[in-house]
C-alpha cells in the first residue's frame, strides 16, 4: 500500500480523498492555487504545497508545478479526483513515466473513452445498444445537415472530447443545427482545447441513468447498482438518487450487465461510470463512460457501504476486490443535492463572495461533503459547488422527508445558493411521484 498520496485539486473532493487516506493510515499532500491558501484541504492535509496563481491554467492544470510539488513531496502516487486533470491521459503517462502511480485508469482507456466517437465505436462492438447518429466526426455544415434529414430532428451536437454538458446544443431544424454546430465547436475548443463534434438522434424526455463499475488488476468487475441524474439544467447535475424510480429488477440487471461488459470488454482496471439515456418503453442507450470518480459517488456508497475513494486507492496499489457481485448489498435509498453558490432568482448567476453564516443538518442520514466553512471566501475562478448534502432512508419516500428536513436546516448566508431551488423540486407532486426525465428542471422553470 502506497505510504503517502499527492491530491491533485481542490475543494470537498480534495478533502474526501484525504480522509479517506487518514482512515487507511495513508499521509496526504495538498496542492493548491493562490486563491485556496485558505482551503480547508490544505490545512487538513499533511503537507501543503503552492502551484500556481488563482486561475486554473497556471495551478490545477499546471502538469510540470503538480509533478514538481509530487517529487518535492516524494510520494508515490496521485489522486487526481474528479474535472481539472482526471481524465486527462497525457497527466496519466507522465506520471507513469515519472514512477508515480496515477490512481485511475490507464492512459489508453482515458484516451479511448474520452473521446465519444471512439467509446461509442468500442461498446457497439462489445453488442451495447448505442443512440443513432454520424458515424463519425461532422466535417462541415453540409454533411451535418444530411446527417440530420438522415436522424430526423430533434437532434445533438455533442463535443466528441470532454463532458460535463459543455459543447452540447439541440437542434429542431435546419437553421437552428447550423447555429447549434458553431456554438458547441466553440464552446468544446474554449472547454477541451477540440473542436471535433458529432451528432445523435436526441431522445425526447428521456432518463439519465449511470452505472457504477469497479474493476481490479486480476479481472474482476463488479457494478454498484445504478444512480438516476435526470435532475439537470444545461446538462448539469443538481440531484441525484439511487435507486432510480423507473427501474425496476429485470431492467436493473439488463442495463448493468451491460456496463460491466463495456468495462471489460477493455479490460478497464479501476472505478468508472457508465452512462446511458433510458427511454420511455424501457430501451437505454449508451452514453459515454467517466473513466474517475464522479461527483455523486456518495449516493452509491451510502446504499452499499462501500469506500470509492478506497477502492480506487486499494485497486491502483494492485490489490483485488475483497467483495464479489453476489455480496453487494443495496440498502434503502440515498438522494443527494449539489448546493451550488448560484442565485436560481437571477438565471443561476454565480454568486462567489464570502460566507458569514454557515449551519449544516445534521440527524438521522445525513451526510455533508464540503470545503466551505463561516468565514470562507469562494473564490469567482472555479466550480461554484460549495457543498454536497446527501441523505440515506429506509425508501425513497423516507430519503425525500430528510432532505426535505435537512435542506430547511441548511443556512448559508449571505450568498445566495441554489437551496430553494432544490426545496422547490422536494416539494414538487411531479417529483414526490419519481415521473420525471431530463427535461424536468426546464419544465418548472418555464413560466
Amino acid at each position: 500500500m502506497f505510504s503517502k498520496i499527492l491530491i491533485a485539486n481542490r475543494g470537498e473532493i480534495a478533502l474526501r480523498i484525504i480522509r479517506a487516506c487518514k482512515e487507511m493510515g495513508i499521509k496526504t499532500v495538498a496542492v493548491y492555487s493562490e486563491a485556496d491558501a485558505q482551503s480547508i484541504h490544505v490545512q487538513f492535509a499533511d503537507e501543503a504545497v503552492c502551484i500556481g496563481p488563482a486561475q486554473s491554467s497556471g495551478s490545477y492544470l499546471n502538469i510540470a508545478a503538480i509533478m514538481s510539488a509530487a517529487e518535492i513531496t516524494d510520494v508515490e502516487a496521485i489522486h487526481p479526483g474528479y474535472g481539472f486533470l482526471a481524465e486527462n491521459a497525457h497527466f496519466a503517462e507522465i506520471c507513469e513515466s515519472c514512477n508515480i502511480t496515477f490512481i485511475g485508469p490507464l492512459p489508453q482507456h482515458i484516451r479511448m473513452m474520452g473521446d465519444k466517437m471512439a467509446a461509442k465505436e468500442t461498446v457497439e462492438k462489445a453488442g451495447i445498444p448505442v443512440i443513432p447518429g454520424s458515424e463519425g466526426l461532422i466535417k462541415d455544415k453540409d454533411e451535418a445537415l444530411r446527417i440530420a434529414k438522415r436522424l430526423k430532428y430533434p437532434v445533438i451536437v455533442k463535443a466528441a472530447g470532454g463532458g460535463g454538458g459543455r459543447g452540447m446544443r439541440i437542434a429542431h431544424n435546419d437553421v437552428s443545427l447550423v447555429n447549434s454546430m458553431l456554438t458547441a465547436q466553440a464552446e468544446a475548443e474554449a472547454s477541451f482545447g477540440n473542436a471535433s463534434v458529432y451528432i445523435e438522434k436526441y431522445l425526447e424526455k428521456p432518463r439519465h441513468i449511470e452505472i457504477q463499475i469497479l474493476a481490479d488488476t486480476s479481472g474482476q468487475v463488479l457494478h454498484l447498482g445504478e444512480r438516476e441524474c435526470s435532475i439537470q439544467r444545461r446538462h448539469q447535475k443538481l440531484i441525484e438518487e439511487t435507486p432510480s424510480p423507473a427501474m425496476n429488477a429485470a431492467l436493473r440487471e439488463k442495463i448493468a450487465a451491460a456496463a460491466v461488459a463495456a468495462a471489460r470488454s477493455i479490460g478497464y482496471v479501476s472505478a468508472g461510470t457508465i452512462e446511458f439515456l433510458l427511454d420511455a418503453s424501457g430501451n437505454f442507450y449508451f452514453m459515454e463512460m467517466n473513466t474517475r470518480i464522479q461527483v455523486e459517488h456518495p449516493v452509491t456508497e451510502m446504499v452499499t457501504g462501500i469506500d470509492l475513494i478506497k477502492e480506487q486507492i486499494r485497486i491502483a496499489a494492485g490489490q483485488s476486490l475483497r467483495i464479489k457481485q453476489d455480496a453487494v448489498a443495496f440498502l434503502g435509498a440515498a438522494i443527494e443535492c449539489r448546493i451550488n453558490a448560484e442565485d436560481p432568482e437571477r438565471n443561476f448567476m454565480p454568486s462567489p463572495g464570502k460566507i458569514e453564516t454557515f449551519h449544516l443538518p445534521g440527524g438521522r442520514g445525513v451526510r455533508i461533503d464540503s470545503h466551505a466553512y463561516s468565514g470562507y471566501a469562494i473564490p469567482p475562478y472555479y466550480d461554484s459547488m460549495i457543498a454536497k448534502l446527501i441523505v440515506h432512508g429506509q425508501d425513497r419516500e423516507d430519503a425525500i422527508l430528510i432532505m426535505q428536513r435537512a435542506l430547511e436546516e441548511c443556512v448559508i448566508a449571505p450568498i445566495k445558493t441554489t437551496i430553494p431551488f432544490h426545496q422547490r423540486i422536494f416539494a414538487n407532486p411531479q417529483f414526490q411521484r419519481g415521473e420525471y426525465s431530463t427535461n424536468f428542471v426546464e419544465q418548472l422553470m418555464s413560466p
